[in-house]
């Protein structure tokens, strides 16, 4: 079955399909808050295309599942953008949905008031794959240096663990449910079981197997006569599910806020790099013809040396401005003009719905 994975890309399944991608790191890693983060624009054209390649796939009926790193957290841009525009659920609020939103750190987080969970609580409910206390990888020095002369050192279950998040995900989406027109939560799918895996230790370095501990899901097909019955393993309400994916219109302006302040600063940083490009020219050259006048042959040298060095470095600053910037900014024109598309779908859908609301007041 794997290598005909491998060669198709899909495996039939009751004239179905089933589409699985799986990268090991799916979106640009976060290195700030969101609300301040330098690649926020990157995660959420990222998180767009990867939900327009789900969304495709299941438009052709397949079943699609989509795990990896996503280094994102529950409920941010990316993940509703994934969601909603991807026609997919997210396993583990599938079967947890009051599961945590990130790190205790975290200002979604902090906005529910949840005390500090534990070790425990963080691998079975929350379902934390990053940054537990439990994984000697996120471990200080000291801790790593007493492992690497062999020592097993043990941490209770009980502890608090304030930093640990879910980074890493599985979606699926039943392409059944897209094709007939119905609300996601009729597919025939439904999630039986989703668990925080590869939590054991190296039997012998006694460190753990990852820097990320492991999801694992296992999906039910249910008999078509059953498949409109709720799941018990899915708490999940059906009104929770929408037949209409798009997300509010606020959050396509934000988008179009991000992209935009994103490429006004690109901008700038190409026309610099340009010009970095320009005068490290006219630097270099004025090298070249000092030498001539070189009273000595190590100054002779160290001319030549600057003048090589600094134009490498001119033409890499050229190239990332002159050609670079001009690619990623065709690609975030493209992005921009696919997200003002979908506004004005949820614009449209929004005036439609003020107006029968309106109607049936009368």
């Amino acid at each position: 079955m794997a290598n005909r994975r491998k060669q198709h890309g899909a495996i039939p399944f009751e004239r179905k399909t089933w589409g699985l991608a799986n990268k090991r790191r799916l979106l640009h890693a976060p290195y700030e808050p969101e609300h301040r983060d330098s690649y926020l624009c990157h995660r959420t054209a990222q998180a767009w295309e990867i939900a327009r390649l789900m969304r495709h796939a299941t438009e052709r009926g397949h079943l699609v599942i989509g795990l990896g790193d996503f280094n994102m957290r529950p409920k941010s841009l990316a993940h509703q953008l994934i969601e909603t525009h991807g026609h997919v659920k997210d396993v583990w609020r599938e079967v947890h949905p009051d599961s945590s939103l990130g790190s205790t750190e975290d200002e979604l987080e902090r906005e529910r008031g949840r005390p500090i969970p534990n070790a425990t609580y963080n691998i079975t409910e929350n379902g934390a794959t990053c940054d537990s206390i439990l994984n000697t990888w996120r471990w200080n020095k000291g801790q790593q240096k007493r492992l690497d002369k062999g020592e097993d050192i043990q941490i209770p279950n009980s502890d608090l663990d304030p930093r640990a998040k879910r980074l890493d995900y599985i979606f699926f989406g039943s392409g059944e449910s897209t094709v007939s027109g119905s609300a996601a939560s009729q597919s025939p799918w439904r999630v039986e079981s989703a668990n925080v895996g590869m939590t054991e230790r190296h039997p012998t370095l006694h460190c753990s197997l990852s820097d990320h501990f492991s999801i694992a899901a296992t999906l039910t097909r249910l008999p078509s006569s059953s498949s409109s019955s709720p799941s018990k393993a899915s708490p999940r309400a059906d009104g929770d599910a929408s037949a209409v994916s798009l997300l509010p219109v606020e959050t396509y302006t934000d988008v179009l806020t991000i992209t935009s302040t994103y490429t006004t600063r690109e901008r700038s940083q190409g026309r610099l790099r340009l010009y970095h490009f320009l005068v490290q020219i006219g630097v270099s050259v004025g090298c070249l013809v000092a030498v001539w006048w070189s009273p000595h042959n190590f100054v002779a040298f160290i001319l030549m040396l600057l003048s090589s060095l600094g134009l490498s470095v001119g033409v890499v600053q050229g190239l990332m401005g002159g050609l670079f910037n001009l690619w990623e900014e065709r690609g975030l024109r493209e992005f921009k003009w696919e997200i003002e598309r979908a506004k004005e779908a949820a614009e449209a859908i929004e005036t439609s719905e003020k107006a029968i609301q309106s109607s049936q007041k009368i």
